[in-house]
C-alpha cells in the first residue's frame, strides 16, 4: 500500500489554520484521492495558538471589534481556488446565542458572549473560543483521505534525506517527516540586541529590574514591587497590556463616575509607571462610529497603477520623496471624500469639483494647500499629516505637571473625537490607510525601494505611523490610563524618551524633550514587541537553520555604495514565499508565511470583504504545498 503524502505546518495559530483550511478547499483539484496527513506542531492549543489562547488574563482584549475579524474567504477575495465562506467574529456569535451553532462557551466567558455586540472589543479569551471553533469546524469539512495528527510540541531543528523532510520535536526521538513543511512564524522572538544587552549587563550589576522588549503577556512582571518607580518605554498597545497587567491586575478597580469617567481605587499592590516615548502620546483610540457620507472610492492614487508607474520610474525609489507622496494623497482622498460627502455643511466646493482638482494637483505642492484652504474653511476640518504624526512637536512645558495637563487634555479631545460621528472622516482615512498596506507588499516585490527607505522608513516609520493612528486601543483603555494618572499611579514623561544607565548611583535615568527635569529609577521596562530579526531570533529552528544557512536574514540592495542593509526579516521570496537560503536560492520544499518575511504580510484574520492579502498569501501556497505532492 502506497504512503500517504505529508505536509508539515510548524505554527497552528490563526495563520497556520487559515491554510489547513486552504489545503481542504483545493484539494479536489489538486490531490484528488490521494491520501494525505498534515502535521500540525505548535506547544500551544491549534487554532488559538500561543497569542489567541485561553490560558492568559482575562483583562487583555482584542483591539478589533468582531465585525472586523474573519479567518474565511469571502467574494471580494481575488484566488485561483474555491472560495468558502465562514461566520466572523460578530456573526459566529450571534449565532451560537441564537442556538444556529453548537458551541460550549467556557464558563467564565458566557456573559461576555450574551452581551457582544459587532462594536464591541472582545477579551482574547472570547476570540480563543472563536479560533477553536474555526479549527474544528475546519477539520470537520475536511475531504475524505486528508487526515491532520497534532503535535503539542516545539520544532527545534529541520534536517533531510533526500526529498523528504524531517521537523525535530523538543523532547521526541523521532522526527516527523513530510514532503514540506511550512513555516507560520507569526512575530520573532529576539534576544536583546546591543543596546538592550548592556542594559541587561547593567541591571545585573547594580541588581535592577530590566524587562526588554517581548510579548506581555508572557513576561514575568512579579519582581516589581508595589510603590516601586518604573520607567516604561513605549505608549502602544504593549504598554497598554502592561499598564492593565500591573494595575487591575494587581487587584486595583476602575468604577464608573456619576459625571462620566473613570475613577481608579489603588490596591496597594501596584508600582508607579512613568511612561516616554518618541512621539509621547498613547496611540489613538478606535473610532466609534460608521462612516456617514458615500462609499469610498479605493484604493484611488495608490494603486496597481501607481505602483507600475513607481516601477518604472528611474533609479531607486526614495520613500519620503517618491513614495510618500502618493500614500499621504491616497489617505487624505480617504479623509476628504468623507468629510464631503458625509458633511457637506462644512465644505465650500461640490464634491466632483474638488475631486477633480485634488486628482490634478500634487499632494506636496503649495496648489493643494491652496485647494484644501479653498474648499474647507474650518482649519480643524483639514488634514495635517505632520501634527497628526508629531502632536507634540515644537511644545515644551516648565514642568511636569503642566505637562500632564496638557497631555490629559490631549487624551480627552481624542477620546471625544472618536465618540463624535462629526469627526468621521477619520474614519475615511483609517480606511484608506488599511487600502495602502494592502498595496505596499506590491511595491516592496518590484525590488526599487532603496535599501534605507525599505528598512528604516517603510519597515519602520511608517509601520509605527499605521499603528499609531490606525491600530490603536479601544477607547475605554485611554479612560483608564486617564484614571490612573489622577490617582497617582501613572506619570508622563513627554516625548523623545532617553534613558541612561547612571552607574555612579547605580539608576536608571529618564529625561525627555517636553519638559525640564528626570526621573530615575530602579526598574524599567521596554514596552513593545522585539524588532523582527533573524540574527537574534531565540527560536531554536530559527537559530539552527540560520546557523546552517539554510535560512538567511533579508538584506536590501544599497544602489548607492553597494552594500546590503539587514531587514531582520526571513528571507523569502515574494511571489510564492519559499524560504531563501544563505546564498539566495529558493527551497523547493520549504515555505514561510508571517509578517517577519521578506512578503510583509498583516495578521492572519481580517477584515471581510477587503480582498486581504493574507486569504491570498495563503491560498497561494497551500496549492504550490499540494502541486508539490509525491504520486500525481
Amino acid at each position: 500500500m502506497t504512503s500517504p503524502a505529508a505536509l508539515a505546518i510548524v505554527g497552528a495559530g490563526p495563520r497556520g489554520i487559515c491554510v489547513l483550511e486552504r489545503i481542504s478547499a483545493n484539494a479536489a483539484e489538486l490531490l484528488g484521492d490521494r491520501p494525505l496527513v498534515v502535521h500540525l506542531i505548535d506547544p500551544f492549543p491549534p487554532g488559538p495558538g500561543r497569542v489567541w489562547r485561553y490560558r492568559q488574563s482575562p483583562l487583555l482584549r482584542m483591539n478589533s471589534m468582531p465585525e472586523d475579524v474573519t479567518m474565511f474567504t469571502d467574494e471580494t477575495v481575488r484566488i485561483d481556488g474555491p472560495v468558502r465562506p465562514g461566520p466572523s467574529l460578530a456573526e459566529w456569535a450571534r449565532q451560537v446565542r441564537d442556538g444556529g451553532l453548537d458551541v460550549e462557551v467556557a464558563p467564565d466567558l458566557r456573559a461576555e458572549l450574551a452581551g457582544l455586540s459587532s462594536t464591541s472589543f472582545p477579551t482574547r479569551r472570547l476570540q480563543s473560543e472563536y479560533l477553536t471553533w474555526v479549527y474544528r469546524h475546519v477539520l470537520a469539512g475536511l475531504p475524505p483521505g486528508i487526515e491532520v495528527r497534532e503535535h503539542r510540541a516545539k520544532a527545534v531543528r529541520l534536517t533531510a534525506t533526500g526529498d523528504r523532510q524531517e521537523v525535530w520535536l523538543d523532547g521526541e526521538p523521532e522526527p516527523v517527516r513530510a514532503d514540506a513543511v511550512l513555516l507560520t512564524v507569526g512575530h520573532l522572538d529576539a534576544e536583546p540586541d546591543e543596546s538592550s544587552a548592556g542594559l541587561v549587563a547593567f541591571a545585573e550589576r547594580h541588581g535592577l529590574g530590566y524587562y526588554p522588549a517581548g510579548y506581555t503577556a508572557d513576561v514575568d512582571y512579579s519582581a516589581v514591587a508595589p510603590g516601586e518607580d518604573v520607567l516604561v518605554r513605549g505608549f502602544g498597545l504593549a504598554f497598554v497590556d502592561l499598564m492593565l497587567v500591573l494595575t487591575e491586575g494587581r487587584g486595583g478597580r476602575f468604577t464608573e463616575q456619576p459625571c462620566g469617567g473613570l475613577r481608579y481605587r489603588p490596591s496597594g499592590a501596584e508600582p508607579v509607571l512613568h511612561i516616554g516615548s518618541r512621539r509621547g502620546v498613547p496611540y489613538h483610540a478606535k473610532t466609534g462610529y460608521r462612516l456617514r457620507g458615500k462609499p469610498l472610492r479605493l484604493p484611488r492614487f495608490f494603486d496597481e497603477r501607481a505602483i507600475a508607474e513607481l516601477a518604472a520610474a528611474p533609479g531607486p525609489l526614495d520613500f519620503f520623496a517618491d513614495v510618500w507622496p502618493r500614500i499621504a494623497k491616497e489617505i487624505a482622498w480617504g479623509y476628504y471624500s468623507e468629510l464631503f460627502t458625509g458633511h457637506p455643511d462644512r465644505v465650500r466646493l461640490d464634491f466632483a469639483v474638488f475631486a477633480d482638482a485634488f486628482a490634478d494637483t500634487r499632494w506636496d505642492s503649495p496648489e493643494m494647500l491652496d485647494l484644501v484652504r479653498r474648499a474647507v474653511p474650518a482649519e480643524q476640518d483639514r488634514l495635517d499629516l505632520r501634527l497628526l504624526d508629531r502632536p507634540l512637536e515644537g511644545l515644551r512645558f516648565g514642568t511636569a505637571e503642566e505637562f500632564g495637563k496638557h497631555l490629559r487634555e490631549y487624551i480627552e479631545a481624542d477620546l471625544a473625537r472618536r465618540a463624535d460621528s462629526s469627526y468621521s472622516a477619520d474614519l475615511g482615512a483609517f480606511m484608506a490607510l488599511l487600502s495602502v498596506v494592502g498595496q505596499l507588499p506590491a511595491l516592496v516585490a518590484t525590488g526599487r525601494l532603496d535599501a534605507d527607505s525599505q528598512v528604516s522608513d517603510l519597515d519602520g516609520w511608517w509601520h509605527g505611523f499605521f499603528s499609531y493612528f490606525a491600530s490603536g486601543p479601544p477607547p475605554r483603555r485611554l479612560e483608564e490610563l486617564l484614571a490612573l494618572q489622577q490617582a497617582g499611579v501613572v506619570s508622563f514623561l513627554g516625548a523623545g524618551m532617553r534613558v541612561t544607565a547612571d552607574d555612579e548611583r547605580g539608576v536608571f535615568v529618564a529625561s525627555g524633550e517636553s519638559f525640564p527635569g528626570t526621573v530615575q529609577a530602579r526598574a524599567l521596562i521596554e514596552a513593545r514587541l522585539p524588532h523582527p530579526s533573524v540574527r537574534l531570533a531565540s527560536d531554536p529552528l530559527l537559530r539552527a537553520l540560520r546557523d546552517s544557512g539554510e535560512l538567511a536574514e533579508e538584506t536590501v540592495l544599497d544602489a548607492a555604495s553597494g552594500t546590503r542593509l539587514p531587514s531582520g526579516r526571513i528571507h523569502t521570496r515574494v511571489g510564492d514565499s519559499r524560504l531563501l537560503d544563505g546564498d539566495g536560492v529558493p527551497h523547493p520544499r520549504r515555505f514561510a508565511l508571517g509578517p517577519h518575511t521578506s512578503a510583509r504580510s498583516a495578521g492572519a484574520f481580517t477584515r471581510p470583504r477587503m480582498n486581504a492579502l493574507p486569504f491570498r498569501q495563503n491560498d497561494a501556497v497551500a496549492r504550490q504545498l499540494l502541486a508539490i505532492l509525491p504520486g500525481k
